[in-house]
C-alpha cells in the first residue's frame, strides 16, 4: 500500500504549509494501519470518554501506579490532570483511544505521561501524542520535558529515545520520589529535535 492510498484526499501533508492560526503541530494524523485520527486538546465532554477508556485499560499495562483502578480513583486522577496539565487526546469521531499530558503546565520542566488503549497500540498514536506535547511545550518556552519509565518497558523506552529523550538518573531505593524500579528521562526543548516536532505529521514517521 502506498502513502497516497493512506492519506485522506482532503489533506496532503507534504504540500501543507500551515497558517498563522495553526497549533504548534497539525492535529491530523494517519496511523500505521491507515486510520485517520485527530490529535487535539480535550473537548468539553471528553472527560467521560477518557474515564471510559481508563476503566477498560488493561491492568497489566499500568506503570508506577497509573492509570489507577476504580471509578473514584480514575475520576480524582483525571480531575487533577485536566485541571493542572496540558492535555491531548487521540480521537476518531467521538471515540477517544489515547491521552497524553504534561503537568504542571507552568513548570519549567513538566512531567510527561502518555496512555494508549491496548486495542490501538503499535500504530504510532503514542508517538504522535508525545510529539504534540513536545511541540506545545517548546512553543510555551518550557525548558525541558521529563518522564519516568520502568526498565522492563522496552517498547516505551524505544519510543522515548526515538523522540530524543535521554536517561538522566535512576531512583535509589531510599529516594522518597521513587515509585518503582524506574528511571528518569529528559528531553531539552532548545535543540533541533524539539523544533522538528513543529511540523505537519509525516505518514510512517
Amino acid at each position: 500500500m502506498s502513502t497516497d492510498d493512506l492519506v485522506c484526499s482532503a489533506w496532503t501533508p507534504g504540500a501543507c504549509e500551515g497558517t498563522p492560526h495553526c497549533p504548534p503541530r497539525c492535529p491530523r494524523f494517519v496511523d500505521h494501519e491507515g486510520q485517520s485520527w485527530t490529535i487535539e486538546p480535550p473537548r468539553e465532554g471528553d472527560r467521560a470518554a477518557l474515564a471510559e477508556m481508563y476503566d477498560d485499560f488493561d491492568p497489566s499495562q499500568r506503570a508506577q501506579g497509573v492509570p489507577p483502578i476504580g471509578d473514584d480513583r480514575i475520576a480524582s486522577w483525571l480531575d487533577g490532570l485536566l485541571d493542572d496539565g496540558c492535555n491531548f487526546v487521540a480521537r476518531s469521531g467521538e471515540q477517544v483511544v489515547g491521552h497524553a499530558v504534561y503537568v504542571a503546565t507552568d513548570d519549567p520542566e513538566p512531567e510527561l505521561a502518555v496512555f494508549v488503549h491496548q486495542d490501538y497500540q503499535n500504530r504510532g498514536l503514542g508517538t504522535e501524542l508525545c510529539r504534540h506535547l513536545i511541540a506545545t511545550a517548546a512553543a510555551a518556552d518550557r525548558r525541558a520535558l521529563v518522564l519516568e519509565v520502568e526498565p522492563t518497558n522496552q517498547n516505551a523506552i524505544a519510543v522515548y529515545e526515538k523522540l530524543g529523550f535521554e536517561r538522566v538518573q535512576q531512583r535509589t531505593a531510599d529516594d522518597p520520589l521513587r515509585r518503582s524500579r524506574s528511571f528518569e528521562m529528559r528531553l531539552p526543548l532548545t535543540d533541533d529535535r524539539a523544533a522538528s516536532t513543529q511540523r505537519p505529521p509525516v505518514l510512517g514517521d
